[in-house]
């Protein structure tokens, strides 16, 4: 890890809606280089904590830091927040693609609109990230001539031509056939052999315990287990691990 300098720090963060506590003291920490996947059932905060890391959300109480960025304060004006944006990438569950844009026009729009990027400059850096998700020959087509996983690495090429200095990822291949979800993790776990800080909500168990550094066991708005992903998921400690963990097996 790089220098093991946290790239993420939380510490007893809250979060509710209305009278409904969703994050309740949540304590952790993301290193840089580091891939750190966030497991749990449905509803028991996993989103809602990847949501706050970039902003999505605001925490009602603790201390967040990302990337050098205090997210603590309830007030954050819009420079501070484009700021923070530019350096966390974010990759949703639904794609998020501008269906009245070609492939390389959802690339290169952001380079172009936030970073100030020339066409020129742009239109390469699109062309390098779909190289490397597999996509080159894409470049023109628009997302309804896209199969679900080819739009998902079309969305992480988006996400990385912002050159972020961590991606978040929100159940990436969820919403994907099971026969796609292989191409989208593919991707996913070269850009974690490269080093790219990664938080990635997953119910991919073997993805988690083979490319994840760490995982985080939430559980009704808390961490029940958390630890190195190969031990926490062979070895679960706790009963309410063992009993979610098996629906996988």
């Amino acid at each position: 890890m790089e220098n093991s300098k946290p790239a993420i720090l939380f510490e007893n963060i809250e979060k509710s809606y209305g009278s409904i506590k969703v994050l309740k003291g949540i304590t952790g920490i993301v290193i840089k280089g580091e891939v750190v996947a966030v497991i749990g059932a449905s509803g028991c905060g996993k989103s809602t904590l990847l949501r706050c890391f970039n902003r999505l959300e605001s925490i009602d109480s603790g201390h967040l830091v990302v990337n050098d960025i205090d997210l603590s304060p309830p007030t954050f004006n819009n420079r501070q927040l484009r700021h923070l944006r530019v350096q966390v990438g974010m990759v949703f569950q639904q794609f998020n693609l501008f269906p009245h844009l070609s492939v390389l026009e959802n690339l290169t729009l952001a380079p172009r609109k936030v970073l100030g990027k020339s066409a020129k400059e742009s239109n390469q850096l699109a062309g390098f990230y779909l190289e490397k998700v597999g996509l080159f020959d894409k470049a023109s087509a628009y997302p309804e001539q896209l199969s679900g996983g080819q739009k998902q690495r079309v969305a992480i090429a988006r996400s990385l031509c912002m050159n972020p200095q961590l991606i978040l990822f929100d159940e990436p291949t969820s919403s994907l056939d099971p026969e796609l979800v292989g191409e989208v993790l593919q991707v996913m776990q070269q850009l974690a052999a490269e080093g790219m800080t990664m938080v990635v909500v997953t119910h991919e168990m073997q993805f988690a315990r083979e490319v994840a550094h760490r995982v985080l066991f939430l559980d009704q708005g808390v961490v029940v287990e958390q630890g190195c992903a190969k031990e926490v998921l062979s070895n679960p400690e706790s009963d309410r691990l063992r009993s979610f963990l098996s629906r996988f097996h």
